[in-house]
């Protein structure tokens, strides 16, 4: 009975931790979706949006929905202003000089954040009462929950979005040819603009819940966060929404299994081992179907 209770309790933070990797990786598949580009900066522009969470909430003695609200709106614009001056330029160059310009946009956040915030971590401010609910003897805490509903009304919205709004069938459209999009009135320059302002905007709500859920941010925390959302897009099928969402939720079961039964110290090789056993096995990802690409 033991083992079955710590099994639900480590499933618990599991799907919490899963909802903070599914926020990031859905950035990553919508970019990847219509642009083909694994935007390896997307980890950064979250830490970017933990940092003005923690401004608003530090400095502007905001609630912590006002905050969440301001840090997704400076992060869109940040999101968008990257792709206008990094990636605009090279959309018909070749995907290797992309990707590695998403890089260097990494690296330039990464030290820039460093020089006008300095490298010591920031203890983020309580914006929750420690209060705990005990469901027949399981323990959901109050930051648990808010991820748990800021995730689920985000990704409400973004669904919407997606299926019933002008701009989500541009999106869809956008993301089976571009090209034929264009042909068929869509601006692709719009669609692509709009796909990095919500992807940017989700990242740093993740950003801010990370930051109240381990009460510590600071300017190299979205390396790894960044990596691990990237797996769970791969493994859920990268380009598609429904993937990354089930990928990282998978991916934070793992994780909190292998943290509470074996060690914390190898739930990062946990993550990576399954982008190798996706990449072997299935490609394509959960959702994903094999294709072949067009030359």
């Amino acid at each position: 009975m033991d083992f079955f209770h710590q099994l639900i309790q480590q499933l618990i933070n599991g799907v919490s931790l899963g909802s903070i990797y599914a926020l990031i990786a859905l950035g990553y598949t919508m970019i990847y979706g219509i642009i083909k580009l694994i935007n390896f900066a997307h980890g950064d522009i979250y830490m970017v949006g933990a940092y003005i969470g923690f401004f608003a909430i530090t400095f502007g003695h905001l609630p912590i929905l006002p905050a969440l609200l301001i840090s997704m709106a400076v992060t869109a614009c940040l999101g968008m202003l990257v792709e206008k001056l990094a990636y605009k330029p090279l959309r018909h160059a070749p995907r290797i000089s992309i990707l590695i310009t998403a890089i260097g946009v990494s690296f330039f956040l990464e030290y820039a954040s460093m020089y006008f915030v300095t490298p010591t971590p920031r203890t983020f401010p309580n914006v929750i009462e420690n209060i705990s609910f005990n469901l027949a003897g399981f323990i959901i805490n109050g930051q648990q929950l808010l991820i748990f509903s800021i995730t689920i009304i985000l990704m409400a919205i973004l669904t919407y979005i997606v299926q019933k709004t002008k701009l989500g069938k541009a999106m869809r459209a956008a993301s089976f040819d571009t090209e034929t999009a264009q042909l068929m009135g869509v601006d692709s320059d719009k669609v692509i603009s709009m796909t990095f302002c919500i992807g940017s905007a989700l990242a740093a709500a993740a950003g801010v819940l990370v930051g109240v859920y381990y009460n510590t941010i600071d300017p190299l925390m979205g390396i790894m966060p960044g990596l691990k959302a990237f797996v769970a897009a791969v493994l859920g099928g990268i380009g598609i929404l429904p993937g990354a969402v089930v990928g990282g939720i998978i991916l934070g079961v793992i994780e909190a299994l292998v943290s509470g039964f074996i060690s914390s110290t190898f739930r990062d090789a946990a993550a990576f081992a399954i982008l190798i056993l996706v990449l072997l096995i299935k490609p394509s990802g959960l959702f994903g179907k094999n294709t072949s690409e067009k030359v």
